[in-house]
């Protein structure tokens, strides 16, 4: 089974997504045999790699609220999160670009597949959410990648160069190929699509679902005589 996630590393709802899918497949019987892909989505391709105002500012602006409305909105969301185990400082963090961060996550696939691709991933999001550091500056981004595992070197060339930007795009217009509104964005064998940070319950019927769907088991309607392996019944 393979799962692929669109999500971004500045989305708070993707952090929270991303431990509901993973609780999921903790209860899930066959998770050995689930694939996991991360693929990027960024929400606000404008926003600045040199960050200028904070997350609470940009959204008082950007939804006509007071600073103290849009720290209410954060509050409930840093609730949600930490009812799933997460800390976040969403006051603290940055209205940022994330297409080097997500530039990232693409060479830990080339360099590790998907296991050091998630370890990236978290790192970042981490980084992010629970650390409120600053995602799009390129200091930050090399001690982050080099402690969940990425080679500095090949981190160098790929934040002093374009290398992977087109396959950023590639994943967004996919995701909208495929319907999606926004992130985080699930897609299972290629044929369930599951929008929103859905709760853990919700993961665990989808997945039971498509893994029914890719082992269909067959009704036996009836019985004779029959041989096997210990000779023929007569």
């Amino acid at each position: 089974m393979k799962i692929e996630i669109w999500s971004d590393v500045v989305c708070p709802w993707c952090y929270i997504g991303k431990r509901r899918i993973e609780n999921a497949l903790a209860g899930f019987a066959h998770a050995d045999e689930v694939e996991v892909r991360w693929r990027s989505y960024q929400l606000d391709p404008g926003a600045p790699t040199e960050p200028t105002e904070s997350t609470s500012v940009m959204l008082a602006r950007k939804y006509g609220q007071s600073p103290e409305g849009a720290q209410q909105m954060q509050d409930r969301v840093e609730a949600v999160a930490a009812e799933d185990g997460l800390i976040y400082r969403l006051s603290e963090t940055l209205h940022l670009n994330t297409v080097d961060a997500h530039r990232l996550i693409h060479l830990a696939h080339q360099q590790g597949g998907n296991a050091l691709q998630g370890r990236v991933k978290e790192a970042l999001l981490k980084a992010y959410f629970t650390e409120a550091r600053n995602v799009a500056d390129h200091a930050v981004l090399r001690e982050v990648a080099a402690a969940a595992g990425l080679d500095a070197t090949r981190v160098d060339e790929v934040l002093g160069s374009r290398e992977f930007e087109a396959d950023v795009h590639a994943d967004a217009e996919q995701a909208r190929a495929y319907g999606a509104t926004g992130v985080p964005f699930f897609v299972i064998d290629q044929k369930y699509g599951v929008s929103g940070a859905q709760p853990t319950e919700a993961f665990t019927q989808v997945l039971e679902r498509a893994w029914a769907d890719a082992h269909p088991s067959i009704e036996m309607v009836g019985a004779g005589e029959e041989c096997g392996p210990d000779g023929c019944a007569i």
